[in-house]
């Protein structure tokens, strides 16, 4: 079997990796000049401008065994002991794996210990309810989802309330509801219209968190790799002008050069409001899901920074002085004044100590509306005035050197037919996660994987996208293929282009 892969982010590297180990010949074409898509390194000291936080190791463990191979061969992994540090101007807060330390020094921050243990004890409910039944499963209905957990469980994780009320239930204390509501902006929705099912993100950063070595990027490189050991190929600067059919069917596609590849099975690892564009040629749009609506978006500056007056850790969050502002001006279609801002310190270790003096790299990050594609643009130059401004007020000094800004725009421009959405559709209301489009499209042979698809946004879920869009390509072929030796090999292509369109 022939098999396409369109884009090298981690639901494209997982489908290929899976397809490859069973005997498919399969090529990546990636219009950038890297494997990873979103999960990028950009700059001359090779910043993480994507995501920066890894967790549900045991999908990529899985991934990796199943291939042959083993993780913790291929990248270099440390076990996090502080999750992130969280500032409201005054005494931070640090979280922890440890359920009794966390709950410690909210005690010591505000009291409410108790209410955190009541709390991470529904989010690990949660989980457990919808690990196998709906994260794993491939694109489970409302109905399937409660015939394979029960009516009981399902009412147990609230599925018709939002995040913000469920918090409301464990915690008095405002900041504390931020902190946990934030989980929301991990899929890029509002903490106040997010179904409450989205604290099992809780449960899922105090199972683990991991530094990789050398950054996020280096996951990528060591899929990529493996992919290339088990005989597949990746062709970057090869950007897609068309995916063909004939015949009722994907056949397969062509590339901007005019180069044409045959496939039995093509997979689409980028957002499916592209196909609704046409950016792939007519008439695919009815074969994914119709236009969504559009998840956050957002502003980063990277580069080499001086800071001074905060101790940040690994991760750092400083909260919005206004959090329901904030949200409501992101909905309006505007940027906040006075943004909660995540900082990243990609030199430091996870408790915020560093092995080198000077200047650090640093990834700056504020939420901004999907508005890329917005004529009049977005308004982005006195952001970075204003983040400095709410830093300041909370005691970091910050002075960046040189930095790369990416926009709504630019987002818009690496990943089109978005508006510089990085998540796809907000999980908004009960129904939203059952609407996101699933493997399988209308038109056979053409499937999707991504953040944008099923069972959802982030690193870990785009795999798990990736592993279900190969896992319906076999069942479909009916395949009993066994696994390609591994002393097959395949090979990357030139590098001729500088931009990932794809995540």
């Amino acid at each position: 079997m022939q098999a396409i892969v369109i884009g090298a982010g981690m639901g494209g590297l997982a489908a290929a990796i899976d397809l490859a180990r069973q005997g498919a010949v399969v090529t990546v074409l990636e219009q950038g000049d890297a494997p990873g898509g979103k999960m990028r390194q950009i700059g001359p000291h090779r910043i993480d401008a994507g995501p920066t936080v890894f967790t549900m190791r045991h999908v990529f463990d899985s991934l990796f065994h199943d291939a042959g191979a083993d993780l913790a061969s291929a990248v270099t992994l440390e076990p996090a002991g502080t999750l992130a540090r969280h500032t409201w101007g005054a005494t931070p807060l640090d979280l922890y794996p440890d359920l009794d330390r966390s709950a410690a020094a909210i005690d010591a921050f505000c009291g409410e210990g108790a209410g955190f243990r009541a709390l991470m004890t529904e989010a690990a409910r949660m989980y457990q309810v919808l690990d196998r039944t709906f994260i794993q499963a491939p694109r489970p209905t409302a109905l399937s989802l409660t015939r394979a957990a029960g009516v009981g469980a399902m009412l147990a994780i609230r599925p018709f309330d939002t995040l913000w009320n469920t918090l409301g239930r464990h915690l008095r204390d405002p900041r504390l509801r931020q902190l946990f509501g934030r989980y929301a902006t991990y899929a890029g929705s509002s903490p106040y219209r997010a179904p409450a099912t989205l604290m099992l993100i809780a449960h899922v950063e105090r199972a683990g968190v991991w530094q990789i070595a050398g950054g996020m990027h280096q996951l990528a490189r060591a899929m990529a790799g493996l992919l290339v050991r088990l005989g597949g190929t990746i062709r970057y600067g090869a950007g897609v002008a068309r995916i063909e059919h004939a015949g009722g069917r994907a056949s397969g596609v062509v590339l901007h050069d005019g180069t044409r590849l045959a496939a039995d099975a093509v997979v689409l690892n980028a957002d499916p409001a592209a196909l609704a564009a046409g950016l792939f040629g007519p008439g695919l749009g009815p074969s994914a899901a119709g236009p969504a609506p559009r998840s956050l978006s957002a502003i980063t500056w990277a580069g080499l920074a001086d800071v001074s007056g905060f101790s940040l850790a690994h991760h750092t969050v400083f909260f919005s002085p206004d959090y329901a502002t904030e949200f409501r001006t992101l909905e309006a279609g505007r940027i906040p004044t006075a943004p909660t801002i995540y900082l990243c310190a990609q030199d430091r270790t996870d408790a915020g100590a560093r092995a080198t003096t000077g200047p650090e790299r640093l990834l700056v990050l504020i939420n901004a509306p999907p508005a890329g594609d917005r004529t009049p643009p977005l308004e982005t130059a006195p952001c970075l005035h204003h983040t400095t401004a709410h830093l300041a007020r909370a005691g970091l000094r910050l002075t960046l050197h040189d930095p790369i800004m990416t926009t709504p725009g630019d987002f818009h421009r690496l990943y089109p037919a978005t508006g510089g959405a990085l998540y796809g559709a907000p999980v908004h209301g009960a129904m939203a996660s059952f609407r996101r489009p699933g493997s399988r499209t209308a038109l056979p042979g053409l499937y999707l994987a991504g953040g944008a698809t099923h069972p959802g946004a982030g690193v870990p879920m785009a795999a798990l996208s990736g592993r279900l869009a190969a896992a319906a390509i076999m069942q479909d072929r009916g395949s009993t293929a066994r696994s390609r030796p591994m002393a097959m090999r395949g090979g990357m292509s030139t590098p001729s282009a500088t931009m990932a369109p794809t995540g």
